[in-house]
């Protein structure tokens, strides 16, 4: 509850007015300091009666791509069987307020206002919740409640559509790594057979020699598995503009295309993120892990220099695919001599440079370097860098 400059004024004049009339008896200006503070406290009890109100929202649509339209219906609906009067809302919308208007609405009706949610930035623009005020006739006391939860309008990056997808990798038993095209199978292990299995897949000769059935195993090693490392350290994106790095809103646009592009060609794709990322889905669905673009729309920058390090080390260790994409800022080619130590672990390495001054040396660490100045620059040059 807070009281207004009116409402301080006649409360300061209530206490001088009785005090001087108790102290040199004077009844009538008690009389008048007595009114003024009853008006007060009249004030603050119509302020503190709490409208019954029910707030509902529907975005349209709730994600969209950096740029595209988005709008928010809220509906207020009265509840109670009072007239709700002299109500002032506004609902919160980023960080700008939207005007609700709420006068008179009666008991059983409601109230829709609808306007459009700002997605000139990559974001989560939370929306809500619905600050009702509150104030009495005599503008003394206002007292403002939320209503509602919270919708978040997820704005992904961009996405520029890429020609073509890796080639595969193919493996042989000895070790070597070989391209190969689109729907081969190759030969992997042998297993003992089991009921059901086609007798065409029996591989005799190891068969006479062990002395039972064995089987030939076979993959599709033309399926390339992506992995996207988005390199989300301040120091790697050291220029901003109002909070605002250009060269990481550049590589989350070369993110969400190359997983955008993956998905559409059913291949496997990993987003994963140098440093440490908070993010729910905007479902409700606490258990299903976030889509990646909901990743990419909700990343922020992480303070850690040493995290890419820590990044490469997993890669190293796990060995998440065969097809690495590293997206950094300018601040970051001084340490692509960790991701040059991945190439063992990784038959197809690549990396893309945003917002650099100067191209990036030839021979970098001995990596296939991208410098591009925007996610369609480098969506522009991915058909001359997917055959490495």
């Amino acid at each position: 509850m807070g009281i207004t400059a009116r409402g301080v004024g006649l409360l300061v004049a209530a206490v001088v007015l009785l005090g001087v009339g108790f102290r040199f008896a004077y009844p009538e200006l008690t009389l008048l300091g007595a009114a003024a503070g009853a008006a007060v406290g009249y004030a603050a009890l119509v302020a503190a009666w709490r409208p019954r109100l029910t707030v509902t929202r529907r975005a349209d649509p709730d994600r969209v791509a950096r740029g595209e339209p988005a709008s928010m219906t809220v509906t207020v609906r009265n509840t109670g069987r009072l007239r709700s009067a002299n109500l002032l809302a506004e609902d919160r919308c980023g960080k700008r307020s939207v005007p609700v208007p709420l006068l008179r609405v009666r008991p059983g009706r409601d109230t829709e206002v609808r306007y459009e949610v700002p997605t000139d930035r990559r974001g989560v623009v939370p929306v809500g919740p619905l600050r009702v005020t509150r104030r009495d006739p005599l503008g003394l006391v206002a007292l403002a409640r939320p209503y509602g939860e919270t919708t978040p309008v997820w704005v992904h990056p961009r996405i520029h559509p890429l020609t073509a997808v890796p080639t595969g990798a193919g493996r042989s038993l000895d070790g070597r790594v070989d391209g190969v095209p689109h729907g081969s199978i190759t030969f992997d292990s042998l297993r003992e057979y089991v009921v059901g299995d086609e007798l065409r897949r029996v591989h005799w000769r190891t068969s006479a020699r062990v002395g039972e059935l064995m089987v030939r195993e076979n993959v599709d090693t033309s399926l390339p598995r992506l992995v996207v490392l988005l390199d989300n350290r301040a120091v790697a994106h050291p220029q901003r503009v109002d909070g605002v790095a250009e060269s990481f809103e550049s590589a989350c646009e070369a993110a969400a295309s190359v997983v955008t592009a993956a998905h559409r060609a059913d291949l496997p794709v990993l987003l994963l993120l140098v440093g440490p990322e908070l993010v729910e889905r905007g479902d409700g669905d606490a258990d299903a892990s976030p889509a990646p673009l909901d990743r990419l729309a909700a990343a922020g920058f992480c303070d850690d220099a040493d995290a890419l390090r820590a990044a490469t080390t997993r890669l190293r260790q796990d060995r998440l695919g065969d097809t690495l994409i590293v997206l950094t800022g300018p601040g970051g080619r001084d340490e692509l001599g960790h991701v040059g130590a991945l190439r063992g672990a990784y038959p197809s390495v690549v990396v893309g440079v945003f917002g650099a001054a100067e191209p990036t040396p030839p021979g970098a660490a001995g990596l296939v370097v991208v410098d591009a100045a925007d996610g369609a620059q480098f969506a522009a040059e991915w058909d001359g860098v997917r055959r490495w």
